[in-house]
């Protein structure tokens, strides 16, 4: 039994050690004390809400390292999936916050106030689940997934891929835009769901409540790297690696093809929904801006800056875009979508790998030989020879 249980122990340490080496663990803990230790002590609440806003995006991001870095799929509609997520979380805020007594002034009491204003007397039968939070946190997750899960069976075992399948993922973000545009009396329109307050009775609006929407944030973050860390060092991973240079390969070894593209691509959704929903509770509001074409686009530029081949990579190359845009648009609101598109070329042109290859190629090496000069003009302790006197001695 004992020889059994060493066994076990080296084959569960091996395994563990397969799925997060070394060099993995130390840059998530460096990108886990970077946003949850320094970032929150250096930054006022404004900017630290802010940041959270930016992590959001960042979901997105690591669902389209394993998507388009690891599975080839390129998918131009992430944010279809980012604002349905948003779209569920901000539907269960609306209805809180449209009780009666707060909407007596309407003449429908109890319904959003859009609903009211677009003469809607009936709260639709499609909103009455989202009382519950329970079922708005499994609609969160399921909403998106069972949508991207149509998607992908209508795509993937028809063996649509490639430009053809980015196009198409784009041109559902367009349609799903005009769509929620249009349905103003039921998804209010271009303005969104707005006005959203509390979370059963908690204010989301104070300085207390965004410290914590960070960190829920930041936790949740965490989660979708460890899961997508599973993910890209299991067998999982090296088939899709597999799949994305010889397809017709692995699919000739046996492998059912489509339903690995299905997952990664439900998986990748399942990561943009929960993004949304943290969106919607830190921005206090969801709109169609955030699920059409040019977010979606960006959203992929958040992962090529980062690397495509780098969950963490992805995170900081979301920060970096973020960051930029905001300063930039500031000062130059005209010209920042020109910027935006030739950052795009020029990092795929330019850096294929995004940061985390320029960190692997220029500054990994270069900390490695520093690391080395300093080891090797460290002084040494001079070892005593046998027989010798010591200096003080007598």
């Amino acid at each position: 039994m004992s020889l059994n249980n060493v066994s076990l122990n080296n084959v569960s340490m091996h395994s563990i050690k397969t799925l997060f080496p070394k060099h993995d663990i130390v840059y998530l803990a460096l990108l886990a004390l970077f946003l949850g230790v320094f970032l929150p002590m250096t930054l006022d609440i404004f900017r630290l809400n802010l940041v959270g806003k930016y992590l959001t995006y960042a979901f997105v991001a690591v669902g389209l390292v394993l998507c388009w870095g690891y599975g080839g799929i390129l998918s131009l509609g992430q944010g279809v999936f980012f604002g349905l997520g948003g779209y569920c979380m901000a539907m269960f805020l609306k209805l809180e916050s449209s009780d009666p007594e707060s909407t007596k002034i309407q003449s429908t009491p109890g319904i959003p106030d859009f609903m009211d204003w677009n003469q809607i007397t009936d709260l639709p039968w499609f909103w009455e689940p989202f009382y519950s939070l329970p079922f708005t946190i499994i609609a969160i997750i399921a909403v998106p997934s069972i949508f991207a899960y149509i998607i992908a069976v209508a795509m993937f075992k028809r063996r649509v891929g490639g430009v053809y399948f980015a196009i198409i993922t784009q041109a559902i973000a367009s349609i799903l835009t005009i769509l929620i545009i249009g349905q103003q009396g039921y998804t209010g329109g271009v303005n969104g769901i707005t006005d959203l307050r509390t979370l059963l009775g908690w204010d989301i609006r104070t300085d207390s409540a965004k410290y914590v929407l960070y960190y829920v944030n930041f936790f949740f973050l965490m989660a979708c790297l460890l899961t997508a860390q599973f993910v890209r060092k299991s067998k999982l991973g090296r088939l899709l690696v597999a799949m994305r240079g010889r397809e017709d390969r692995v699919r000739f070894s046996g492998y059912d093809v489509s339903s690995f593209k299905i997952f990664v691509f439900c998986l990748g959704a399942a990561f943009s929904a929960i993004g949304g929903a943290m969106f919607t509770l830190q921005v206090g509001f969801m709109s169609p801006s955030f699920v059409g074409i040019v977010p979606s686009i960006e959203m992929v530029i958040f992962c090529a800056v980062g690397g495509r081949l780098s969950i963490f990579g992805a995170v900081y190359g979301t920060l970096l875009v973020n960051w930029a845009k905001t300063t930039f648009s500031e000062s130059f609101p005209e010209l920042w979508l020109f910027a935006m598109g030739a950052l795009f070329i020029g990092v795929v042109m330019a850096f294929p790998s995004g940061l985390a290859g320029i960190y692997k190629s220029h500054i990994e090496p270069f900390i490695a030989r520093s690391w080395e000069k300093l080891k090797r003009s460290a002084p040494t302790k001079p070892v005593a020879m046998a027989g010798s006197v010591s200096p003080l001695g007598k």
